[in-house]
């Protein structure tokens, strides 16, 4: 006789006894079941004890969750989760170290389940946990475990991160200043600390006050990985809660203190000689080695949370430019003209000599202007008349010189300030155009020179050809645009060299003069040339290359006929499954296709993946694994360490039955994503988000991913 579907069979166990076999009827009332169990058991008072799944977090059953429970499933009996509450945080107040250290260490298996938090947190658990950390009588594993005890209980969101009082913080931030520090606390301070200064913008300040940005960089130069993580999500954390003036002030002091060459370089000191500032106050393990330990070329590989962070540095770093990005060019600023004058004279006057000696004023300006049509600005008019609207004192500025009536205010097309005024790229073209001529003067003068003698529709303008490949490279690298939450696409080479923005593009602009000379390109082409570029920066970006050179190798090595040729071999792979041909034998391998597919997609879930779990208040660094059960019956799932392999399905606590399963949503239709908003700093969440809605009794619930990639999403 087949079960009613409500009925379910069971397994549960408890220490010392024979494990029971029950059918679990689900109508019923739970404390009816837990009645029914402890009788088996001979066990009184059943309203003591509390069922429990027996693997994973020991997740204990409420009504709630139920419904979770599944044919083959096994559970514990344990004691009640507000006695168990009660009998741990006794234990914390206990006079033995041995007794509070066990007590911390049952907190923290315990302190994932939220009915078991709800009920420490009803009886002041935090505050107790709080006053060991604050008490700091035992700086070593008892600390440790009270703090991620700590973390563990406000990770539910129960209480908010802005209750927490500033004694209390300043002690936290005591343990991350200390030299001489158990290794297993720091991090667990530094992952406390980001989560104040993500929460709450005032507990933030005082972190940013308290915690010198010296001290943060010594915590990136040990060989601890973790304190490294931490202490890089503790930096960026700080950066993203600081105004624009204070962020700014913050970089470049980080800059100044070697910040870049402890991410990408590894240094190593003299025998004898003690380390660099400011490694003089570093921890005791570190003194003793003789290699800083980087970050991006260390012997072990880049963690996801730190490939984060790093994204998170490099798009506030390059967000720095955003102010020069989006202010025009004003044409009556002395030192924007000056500016534009150093253009002109780096590339057509010799050292020493000024512009037409002893030519008269109209002519003067007439050759300023012809050179800086040269330059590839847009001043067509060589002989400009003076504006009849003009007032006469400004036309006595206009003619006051030949570099200043050639950048006054002239009739339309006639002043080279003109096209600076477009917003983006504004004064950051500009700042790129001055830094490639007083940085590469050989390549810059080449560039203007070369093409200067090549004829007028052949010309490639440096100006305009700047302008364009500016905007081309903001939004290539995302200058300006909100720091995603899960992103970690950040460039190793921008850690490679000071002024990355400005070097690429000296590499950029060298590289758009070669292939225009490559595709013969008139002035009329300027669009397809810059479309080429595009491609060739985008696919060489792509590839991450570790260093500017290699970058400027790689991009080179791309040229016009490599990028026809991988377009063809593109175009030819789309439309060759459009052929007739290709579609009859298509047709006839369908099943024989489709039968190979399903058997490899099965087999892809049988393998499982690793999903990370992402809140509403800030990027976790927790890991859940998901597979499909070699049946291909259930879903098993369950949360993992970070570091370790993939587990055994068998291992996995939770399970949901595939004839569960109502429907699979993607992008905005997954409940995840409508509670986050529609941000443009969630749009990556927004295309990697999919749920699998199924039955949860009589409502509908759903399971939650984001995918890793969007490789992984296809």
């Amino acid at each position: 006789m087949v079960p009613p579907r409500n009925v379910v069979k069971i397994a549960v166990q408890m220490r010392d006894a024979i494990p029971q076999l029950i059918q679990l009827d689900q109508a019923k009332p739970l404390a009816a079941v837990l009645k029914e169990v402890c009788d088996a058991w001979s066990l009184p008072h059943s309203e003591r004890y509390a069922l429990q799944f027996a693997d994973g977090h020991r997740r204990y059953i409420t009504e709630n969750n139920r419904t979770e429970i599944k044919n083959g499933s096994i559970l514990c009996l344990s004691t009640a989760p507000d006695l168990e509450a009660e009998r741990l945080l006794r234990g914390l107040q206990s006079e033995s170290c041995e007794g509070r250290r066990e007590a911390l260490q049952h907190l923290v298996l315990l302190a994932p389940d939220m009915t078991f938090t709800r009920e420490v947190i009803s009886r002041d658990g935090l505050q107790r946990l709080g006053s060991i950390i604050e008490d700091g009588d035992d700086l070593g594993e008892v600390l440790a475990l009270a703090l991620r005890a700590f973390l563990e209980l406000m990770e539910h969101g129960v209480v908010s991160w802005e209750t927490l009082s500033i004694p209390f913080v300043r002690k936290v931030v005591c343990y991350v200043n200390m030299n001489l520090m158990d290794a297993s606390v720091q991090p667990l301070a530094l992952g406390l600390l980001e989560s104040v200064t993500l929460s709450s913008p005032a507990l933030g300040q005082l972190v940013k006050s308290e915690v010198p940005l010296d001290r943060l960089l010594v915590h990136l130069q040990v060989m601890n990985q973790q304190l490294q993580t931490k202490a890089m999500a503790l930096l960026t954390a700080l950066l993203q809660g600081a105004s624009a003036a204070e962020r700014k002030h913050m970089l470049d002091y980080l800059w100044q203190r070697n910040l870049r060459q402890f991410i990408y370089k590894v240094g190593r000191t003299r025998p004898g000689r003690p380390f660099p500032a400011p490694l003089l106050v570093a921890h005791t393990h570190t003194r003793e080695l003789a290699v800083l330990q980087n970050i991006i070329h260390s012997a072990v590989p880049l963690g996801d949370e730190m490939a984060h962070h790093l994204y998170v540095l490099q798009a506030l770093t390059l967000g720095l430019l955003e102010p020069r990005m989006r202010t025009p060019l004003d044409p009556y600023s002395q030192e924007q003209r000056e500016q534009l004058q150093a253009l002109r004279q780096a590339a057509f006057e010799p050292e020493g000599e000024s512009l037409g000696t002893g030519l008269s004023a109209d002519r003067r300006r007439s050759l300023c202007a012809r050179e800086f049509r040269k330059l590839g600005f847009s001043v067509s008019d060589p002989y400009p008349a003076p504006c009849p609207c003009l007032k006469p004192g400004l036309l006595l500025f206009q003619r006051a010189g030949p570099f200043l009536s050639c950048l006054s205010p002239f009739p339309q097309n006639s002043n080279p300030a003109q096209d600076l005024e477009r917003v983006p790229p504004g004064l950051l073209a500009l700042d790129n155009m001055l830094y490639f001529s007083r940085h590469a003067p050989s390549a810059y003068s080449r560039f203007v020179l070369e093409n200067s003698s090549r004829e007028d529709k052949h010309e490639c303008p440096f100006a305009r050809s700047s302008i364009q490949l500016t905007v081309l490279l903001c939004e290539l690298l995302h200058v300006g645009e909100p720091c995603s939450e899960t992103a970690q696409d950040f460039s190793p080479m921008f850690f490679g060299q000071d002024q990355s923005f400005h070097e690429l593009f000296c590499v950029s602009i060298q590289l758009l003069n070669k292939t225009w000379k490559e595709m013969r390109a008139t002035q009329e082409d300027f669009d397809k040339v810059t479309q080429v570029v595009r491609e060739q920066l985008a696919r060489t970006l792509a590839l991450k290359p570790s260093s500017l050179e290699l970058f400027r190798t790689k991009v080179n090595a791309l040229t016009y006929g490599e990028v026809l040729r991988l377009r063809q071999t593109e175009r030819l792979h789309q439309e060759g499954t459009l052929a007739p041909p290709i579609l009859e034998l298509r047709e006839k391998l369908k099943p024989e296709l489709m039968g190979l597919i399903r058997q490899q997609r099965l087999l892809r879930l049988c393998e499982g993946t690793l999903f990370r779990k992402i809140s509403s208040r800030r990027r976790q660094d927790k890991l859940w694994f998901c597979c499909l059960s070699p049946n291909h019956k259930v879903l098993q799932y369950g949360d993992v360490e970070e570091g370790v392999g993939p587990p055994a399905p068998e291992s996995l606590p939770e399970q949901l039955p595939v004839a569960d399963i109502r429907a699979l949503l993607t992008g905005k239709d997954c409940p995840h994503v409508r509670e986050k908003g529609s941000g443009k700093q969630n749009k990556d969440v927004c295309e990697l988000a999919f749920s699998v809605s199924y039955d949860h009794g009589e409502e509908e619930a759903y399971l939650n991913f984001v995918a890793p990639s969007k490789r992984e999403m296809g």
